[in-house]
């Protein structure tokens, strides 16, 4: 097993080991609180740009599969344990985890300490970061992290959304809604979700116009998940403004965001971000406490948006930050965190009946 080291933009530096493609790869290095779930993390297009972190110690020990995934490949540019299994041992495994990673080109490493790096993480913030099994002069591998891109102000979404429109197979039978979903990176467990709740749902590039969209007369629009700053995405936002109170809407994660810029609010930078399956949010309508799964490193900034109309629905217990938000008087809400789980809890599933409810109410409204 050969050599591999860990270099943040602050000079922090972490011998390791190698597993999985060798090489280097740069970006935002970020920590993930699961226990479980690796295949759906790496698979997971949000993770674009971004090296991650499993705090939990011991990864690998099911392996890999076929069915584990929430994209067509996996999109982190890195992943990082503190012990990868040596075996594994599943009915459902085909593969290792080392094999996997190194079959789709990802660098990895073992052996460091992440509860050092989770820690550092956590005090000094997301930092950008180089993991080489190559290079291991520091001051080399210095300069290449400072003349990396830093995630604020970068558009990830044109390398993970799809290049055409395509229809989600589904399970069969009669469908009541019909749902298009603008892919920003869209998860596989949204799609299925979407279906299980009776849509119909073809998936089109983030790019389409609001005139396309409501040419193909939906029930309603979904705005998925997906990586990089909200704030640069003028030309998502304009279209989606434009839907707003033509359409039913649900947005959860950067379609979230998203809303909440075409509703005239902004979006900030979160110290260290939401990732993994066990943040409690709050429902201040039932007051109902959920442990969600999460992956964001953006915020909504509330207070930004000036519409009285605009409510707050849900909140991060852990530090107050804004995680659901909907519109008093127009049919649309969203939340920040991933009620489709892939992996994690399932408290959330509820949403997407919410969302067929909101259309069945705005169809029998728009018939009278």
């Amino acid at each position: 097993m050969k050599k591999a080291i860990l270099l943040l933009e602050d000079g922090f530096v972490l011998e390791a080991k190698s597993f999985g493609a060798e090489g280097e790869t740069l970006g935002e290095v970020v920590f993930n609180t699961s226990m479980t779930g690796y295949q759906e993390i790496l698979t997971d297009p949000s993770y674009k740009g971004q090296i991650v972190t499993m705090t939990y110690p011991l990864i690998g020990n099911y392996g890999t599969n076929s069915d584990d995934v929430e994209s067509a490949k996996p999109w982190a540019d890195g992943f990082i344990v503190k012990e990868k299994s040596k075996i594994f041992s599943s009915w459902r495994g085909s593969v290792s985890l080392e094999d996997y990673l190194a079959k789709h080109n990802i660098v990895a490493a073992e052996g460091l300490d992440t509860r050092a790096l989770t820690r550092r993480i956590r005090s000094s913030g997301a930092m950008r970061g180089i993991l080489s099994t190559r290079d291991f002069d520091v001051v080399s591998l210095k300069a290449k992290v400072m003349a990396s891109p830093v995630m604020v102000g970068r558009d990830l979404v044109r390398d993970v959304t799809c290049k055409q429109a395509y229809d989600w197979p589904g399970a069969g039978g009669r469908k009541e809604f019909f749902v298009v979903a603008f892919d920003y990176g869209i998860k596989y467990n949204s799609l299925r979700l979407l279906d299980r709740a009776g849509c119909k749902v073809r998936v089109v590039p983030a790019a389409t116009k609001a005139q396309e969209v409501l040419a193909l007369k939906p029930d309603g629009v979904f705005l998925s998940n997906g990586p990089g700053d909200p704030a640069v995405l003028d030309y998502t936002i304009q279209e989606i403004r434009k839907l707003i109170g033509a359409v039913p809407l649900f947005g959860i994660c950067l379609g979230h965001q998203l809303l909440g810029h075409a509703l005239g609010g902004k979006t900030y930078k979160l110290k260290f971000g939401h990732h993994g399956g066990n943040h409690p949010v709050m429902d201040l309508e039932t007051r109902k406490v959920e442990i969600t799964s999460q992956n964001h490193g953006f915020c909504v900034d509330m207070e930004s948006i000036k519409d009285k109309n605009v409510a707050l629905t849900h909140v991060n217990l852990y530090d107050k930050t804004t995680e659901g938000l909907r519109h008093k008087q127009l049919p649309l809400f969203c939340v920040q965190y991933h009620p489709e789980a892939g992996p994690g809890p399932h408290d959330a599933g509820y949403l997407f009946g919410r969302f067929t409810e909101m259309m069945r109410k705005f169809r029998k409204g728009r018939r009278k």
